[in-house]
């Protein structure tokens, strides 16, 4: 199976084509590591963009193909060389991702910028990365963690929770994400118990489990992975006795954590980025025609990854980031004509006219600042085996 999904040619329907009208995109994702259960989805949803844009005929530059590559979301040295390889082996001419983001920072700064490829990532959140130089070239359809621990403190504080052990993944994803829900919780009068790394490769994390415990608080925060160390605290967790409620931020939520938990996720909550717009109704729709699960976690901030790359190409006339990249938030912000997913067709008869577009897509798109998602949150709850959607922030 993973070697099918590490492919350079994502499916037969991109293949076919002309070697020389080719235009190729890389797909920088974590296929191995510990978000590879839902790493498959945010291929399928950036892929699904391209053969829409494919489609329509309106994509005058040429055939987009996908090309994908393993980051392993926590390698940097390998996640740079499987850049380095699809950019200089492969002549890639854009980056949809990486995904995690202390490998989508090693990509930007030892692949992307050396070699003036620009890059969008749908699920790099470290705050770190507002500020990182990128000579214009790096973008982000997810939000900034400093957004996302201000929204975890108000789903806390309207439970009425006021203490939490606070535990993360040790590396800048995690420390991030920490850092800023502490800052957040603690100006909103809450109480952090305890603010802990861990590791994501242990046999045992009963010593990490008994710390947490003996810090105390109403439930465990876990800024972790789903398919790694976040998932053992978990267990460990539950058959100890030491937490049974336990606070999921977006690296936890995934569908596998709960059918391999179990009952003893019931009650947990959380959030992860998305929208009740009708563009996430829209893509929804899309994503179950071809096959996927358009509601989970980065699968819809994938699709608009990709398409604002091939917008921003056809708005530019050249597949050259340093030109295209300079579209991006153009496209990406009113004003302009809405267009919603299923509408790349129509969005590129309207660059080609002339006319602004406003790019709504899958999660209403809106970057700010440095490039980055202004930021929409599902609220979640685990209910009868399942990822129930609460609210929406």
């Amino acid at each position: 199976m993973k070697k099918l999904l590490l492919a350079t040619a994502a499916t037969g329907l991109f293949a076919g084509a002309a070697a020389a009208e080719d235009i190729k995109m890389g797909i920088i994702l974590g296929f191995t590591g510990p978000l590879e259960s839902i790493t498959p989805n945010m291929a399928t949803g950036a892929e699904l963009a391209i053969s829409e844009v494919n489609a329509s005929g309106k994509f005058t530059l040429g055939n987009v193909v996908p090309v994908r590559a393993d980051s392993t979301c926590i390698d940097a040295a390998a996640a740079t060389a499987a850049a380095d390889r699809l950019i200089t082996a492969e002549g890639i001419k854009a980056i949809m991702g990486a995904d995690c983001s202390g490998v989508t920072g090693a990509i930007l700064q030892n692949a992307a910028r050396t070699n003036g490829i620009g890059m969008i990532s749908p699920s790099a959140t470290s705050p770190a990365l507002s500020t990182a130089e990128d000579d214009g070239l790096f973008f982000r359809t997810a939000p900034s963690d400093a957004r996302q621990g201000v929204v975890m403190t108000e789903i806390l504080m309207d439970k009425g929770i006021k203490t939490v052990a606070l535990t993360y993944t040790n590396n800048d994803y995690g420390k991030g994400l920490a850092d800023s829900f502490a800052e957040a919780f603690t100006a909103a009068g809450g109480t952090v118990t305890i603010n802990a790394p861990h590791e994501d490769d242990k046999a045992d994390y009963s010593a990490e489990v008994a710390s947490l415990a003996s810090a105390g608080g109403e439930v465990l925060v876990v800024a972790g992975y789903t398919d790694k160390g976040g998932k053992s605290i978990i267990q460990a967790s539950l058959d100890s006795g030491a937490f049974d409620t336990f606070v999921l931020p977006d690296g936890m939520v995934g569908q596998k954590l709960v059918d391999d938990i179990g009952e003893g996720l019931t009650g947990s909550f959380g959030q992860y980025p998305g929208t009740d717009s009708q563009g996430a109704e829209l893509f929804q729709g899309l994503a179950t025609a071809a096959g996927f699960d358009g509601t989970s976690a980065f699968a819809p901030e994938s699709y608009d990854a990709a398409a604002l790359i091939m917008l921003a190409m056809a708005a530019a006339g050249s597949t050259d980031s340093k030109e295209w990249s300079t579209k991006v938030m153009d496209l990406a912000n009113a004003p302009g004509e809405p267009i919603l997913p299923g509408e790349l067709g129509k969005a590129l008869e309207l660059i080609a006219a002339g006319t602004d577009i406003d790019y709504v897509g899958a999660t209403a798109v809106e970057l700010i600042g440095p490039g980055e998602s202004a930021g929409n949150y599902r609220e979640i709850e685990i209910k009868d085996g399942k990822i129930e959607t609460v609210r929406f922030r």
